[in-house]
Order: structure tokens, then sequence, then C-alpha cells
């Protein structure tokens, strides 16, 4: 049995893993505007990963692109739950696409006053497609394994399956992305994420956009909860473990996007309606800000 402090050390790294998977899940991407076909069809896409993919995908154009991004938060929650320490963290990465399906990335995460600050790097490799005549259905098949700072090897693989649709006029859209952790211990997750776009401004090299969107984040996690139980007639304390799957949080995304040639910048504020699970009580809705930047690199030039 573990003791408390790896109790919730396991806690902190799993609900840390949510963090991550949200932050880099739905990120946003540049793009850029000139005379040929692969550029105007990147002018035309809005800030998601899966629909960058799909809208090239279905332009049936050879592609290699590299994207990069930094995303800040200015404090940290845990599936919604404040830790007790105010934070912000730091979420770098670096992503490759190519027309074949084909795509990795690099990532990781720094906690500003954690020890150690930079948690650990993940490393994804993945495959991405379209379904259906209108192409509206996407799906990316992914391997992530994770390097720890500490040397956690609670949750240091994850097989992931994201699948989305999204209308003709890409106004409206939704993502489920479901994960299956796994190493010294084992869990699985389920993130939902749909989304309005609402285009405010655009020219040829510029774009101003809202996209505000709802996260459901549900998650097979581990309770341990002390009772008073009366044994032979005494009342005793004791301690008992279970596993719950269950809504763990609930997000509240309002991101006003800038797209400005091949960079892309965002800030937004996000409110988090965590769901009490069976050992806690008083949760509290929490809040904080993001802005990332981001540049695309197009290889195929």
């Amino acid at each position: 049995m573990m003791n408390p402090f790896q109790e919730v050390k396991l806690a902190i790294k799993y609900l840390g893993l949510l963090l991550f998977t949200i932050a880099t899940s739905f990120c946003s991407f540049a793009q850029e505007n000139n005379d040929d076909d692969i550029d105007d069809l990147l002018d035309e896409l809005f800030f998601n990963d899966q629909q960058f993919l799909d809208e090239l995908i279905e332009s049936d154009l050879s592609y290699s692109f590299l994207y990069t991004s930094a995303s800040y938060n200015n404090n940290t929650y845990f599936s919604g739950r404040d830790s007790g320490t105010d934070q912000f963290n730091l979420i770098p990465q670096v992503s490759y696409y190519h027309s074949s399906g084909f795509n990795a990335s690099i990532s990781g995460i720094y906690y500003q006053n954690f020890a150690p600050s930079w948690d650990f790097t993940s490393l994804s490799l993945g495959y991405f497609n379209t379904l259906g005549k209108k192409k509206n259905i996407n799906y990316n098949l992914g391997y992530t394994k994770f390097f720890y700072t500490d040397g956690f090897d609670g949750f240091t693989n994850s097989f992931d399956i994201n699948v989305g649709v999204r209308n003709k006029k890409r106004s409206l859209g939704t993502t489920v992305a479901a994960s299956y952790l796994f190493g010294s211990d084992a869990s699985y997750q389920l993130v939902s994420s749909s989304f309005v776009n609402l285009t405010l401004k655009r020219t040829q090299n510029f774009a101003l956009r809202i996209q505000p969107r709802i996260n459901f984040i549900v998650a097979k996690q581990n309770i341990t909860i002390n009772r008073v139980v009366t044994v032979l007639g005494r009342r005793v304390l004791r301690t008992f473990n279970f596993d719950v799957f269950d809504l763990l949080n609930t997000q509240v995304n309002i991101p006003i996007s800038l797209t400005v040639k091949s960079w892309d910048f965002e800030l937004g504020y996000n409110i988090n309606l965590p769901n009490s699970l069976p050992n806690e009580t008083n949760l509290q809705a929490t809040s904080f800000f993001n802005f990332s930047v981001g540049y695309l690199f197009n290889l195929s030039k």
C-alpha cells in the first residue's frame, strides 16, 4: 500500500498529465497566404490541430510543416483543483506534420515552484486521416512516451485516439480524445471539447477570431478516504482505497486569436468548474489566463 506522500505524488502527476493533455491537444496554428495553392489553404485554417490537418489532407496536396509554440498559464490547477501553491506553468512544443498522415511532436511542462521545476518531457508519434465523402470527420492515432525528471514511473506511456467532427462551414465542431496511460500504474481518461468559431476581422494576411470552447474531462481516479467504522463494538479509523470513473472538471475557455502571416498569438480566459469526488468537499471554481505564441515553417517550399 502506498504511503500518503506517494498517493499525493501519484495524484499530482496524474492530474498534471490531464492539464498537459488539455494544453497540447487544442493548440493553435499559424497561417500564411502567398500565391500558391497550399498557402491559400493555410489561410483557411482556424487554430485547431485537427482542423489544420484535415484541411491539408482534403486538398490532396503534398505538404511538410513544422510548428513551434510556447504556452503560458498564469496559474496552475490540476483538473480545476487548487493545489495550494500559486505558480505559473510553461509548455513549449515542436510538432511536425506530413501529407502521408504521419505526425510527431516533442513537448514538456515547467512549473514555477515545484522541485524539479521541469516535470517531464514527452515524445509523441501519430497518424492522421479523415473519414466520409465530405471529410468532416477526422481521427488521429498516437503513442506518447513520458520521461520524468524525478524518475517517476507511474505513467510513462500513453496510447491515444482523437476523433473530431465539424460542420461544413467549420463554425462548429467537437473533438473527443481518449487515452490509456500505463507504466507501473495504469489509468484512462476522456476529454471532450466543443467549440464555436467567430471571425471578427479578416484580410489576406491577417485574421482575428474568438473561439469559445467547453471541455469535459472524465478519468479513472484512485480515491483514498479515512472513515470511522465500528468493529466489535469499538469505533476505529480505517483507510479505504477504491477507483472511480467520473467527471473531474468542466472547463470553459474564451480565447481571442490573432494571426499575422506565419505568426499565431492567443490570449484566453479560462474557468474551471471541478466536480467533487467522494473524498472532496467545498471545491471552488477557479480561473486563469493563458497566452501562447506560435510560428509555422512550411518545409514544402
